[in-house]
């Protein structure tokens, strides 16, 4: 039986694993109405249905509820990369249907989905849940007490009493640690959906037992979705209006750019719509020296376009890892949806977010006084390790030979649970603040 469980309660996905007396580890499948996974995108939806009772509404998580929200727009609320509000002290709620949900109320709802997808998988006698926490939370201005604050509340509400929280990328080293031959100096980047983290670690094997010391963390709240807001901001926005201009009184304006703001989540789309914002951009129409751009933007934000918007651009940014050109087909655009997209020019397009994640890792190396030749490891993990610049970051840095790439989505779970059946939890966990 299941002792351990470890949560990787992710931006983009969510993997719970499990780990038994053998130490041997295996992600939890979840059974939802979009069929079987072991991994959950991080999203909720909310739709009132007659079948519930007039106070209840049915709730889906994962790709269950993007299809939810896909099949029933307006009459659906759709909430993702709940993670990124954790440490925001701004953040006080959102209602749903009247009723204010507080973020651990959402992650609360999140977990519970999960468990009732997993049916008789979720184990029923757990002695410790360990889980996963980022370096650094997302944000302007994290509030790291707050966030593990706010986790605390949410899982001692779903029955975990023995709540332990580690790093997400030393979670993803002791996962990657399995496979040392000899002592080593490891250095770890998780590339999440909202940030970038960096752990430094001191591997050592003493009559076969695995320990380690921690020698350094680092990390920044820049991650792949910025990457996919970069592209959209420079292949899509243009198209529908960005940098173009209306008349008003005689003056020749620039439409707001804060409208293209809205494509920095696919969801807040349709959030915009219903949004003043929204009628003030349709006004603006008639005064447009370019009408038929914002006539463009109207019609992906009433044919609620932001999803499949969302997956033409995934699909171009993953093609441009194995090559220097990638087509992007967005048929919505009519002729200006299809395009190539060099990958010089993406690489332009995230210069900024490139330094940013580079910086980190020069601080994780500076504060510790480490050299990169002191580095016998490289260990990259997260869906954004595969952006070729991403990956010269370190290339620049270390010999090949030191670098490895594996089990993007499910190592830090499956760390995070042999964590809990190592026998010496604590030396793993993190600091409170």
């Amino acid at each position: 039986m299941a002792r351990a469980l470890g949560l990787d309660f992710g931006t983009t996905n969510t993997v719970i694993a499990m780990a038994d007396s053998d130490r041997q580890t295996h992600s939890m499948h979840f059974n939802s109405s979009a069929g079987e996974t072991d991994s959950m995108r991080t999203a909720l939806s909310f739709m009132k249905d007659p079948d519930l009772g007039a106070s209840a509404l049915k709730v889906e998580a994962g790709q269950a509820a993007i299809r939810q929200f896909i099949d029933n727009p307006g009459d659906c609320r759709f909430l993702q990369s709940i993670k990124t509000f954790a440490a925001s002290a701004l953040f006080q709620g959102t209602l749903v249907f009247a009723r204010r949900h507080e973020f651990e109320d959402l992650m609360e709802v999140f977990i519970r989905r999960l468990k009732a997808y997993a049916g008789d998988h979720w184990p029923e006698d757990l002695g410790t849940l360990v889980a996963g926490r980022p370096v650094r939370f997302a944000g302007a201005n994290p509030n790291e007490a707050l966030a593990l604050e706010r986790y605390d509340k949410a899982l001692t509400r779903l029955g975990f009493s023995d709540i332990h929280y580690v790093y997400e990328p030393v979670a993803a080293a002791y996962y990657f640690a399995r496979t040392l031959k000899s002592d080593a100096n490891v250095l770890v980047a998780d590339f999440g959906g909202g940030t970038t983290d960096y752990s430094l670690i001191r591997f050592e094997t003493n009559g076969g037992v695995l320990s380690a010391t921690p020698i350094g963390h680092s990390g920044v709240g820049v991650a792949g979705d910025h990457f996919d807001f970069r592209m959209i901001d420079n292949i899509v926005s243009p198209e529908i209006g960005k940098g173009s201009q209306f008349k008003s009184f005689g003056k020749v304006l620039d439409v707001p750019s804060g409208y293209y703001v809205n494509f920095g989540r696919w969801n807040q789309l349709s959030i915009f719509k219903t949004s003043r914002e929204f009628t003030d951009l349709k006004s603006l129409v008639r005064q447009a020296l370019e009408p038929e751009k914002l006539e463009l933007f109207i019609d992906l934000v009433e044919h609620d376009e932001g999803y499949p918007l969302y997956q033409a651009i995934s699909a171009t940014k993953m093609a441009l890892s194995s090559a220097e050109e990638a087509e992007f087909n967005f048929a919505p655009l009519g002729s200006a949806g299809r395009r190539t997209v060099r990958r010089a020019d993406f690489e332009t397009w995230i210069a900024d977010d490139l330094a940013k994640i580079e910086g980190a890792l020069d601080e994780v190396l500076e504060k510790t006084n480490t050299p990169a030749s002191a580095i016998d490891k490289v260990f990259l993990t997260g869906g954004t390790s595969f952006v070729p610049a991403v990956r010269s970051i370190f290339t620049r840095r270390f010999d090949e030979g030191r670098i490895e790439t594996g089990g993007e989505l499910l190592s830090i779970a499956h760390g995070l649970a042999l964590i809990g059946e190592s026998g010496e939890i604590e030396r793993w966990t993190a600091e409170r603040p």
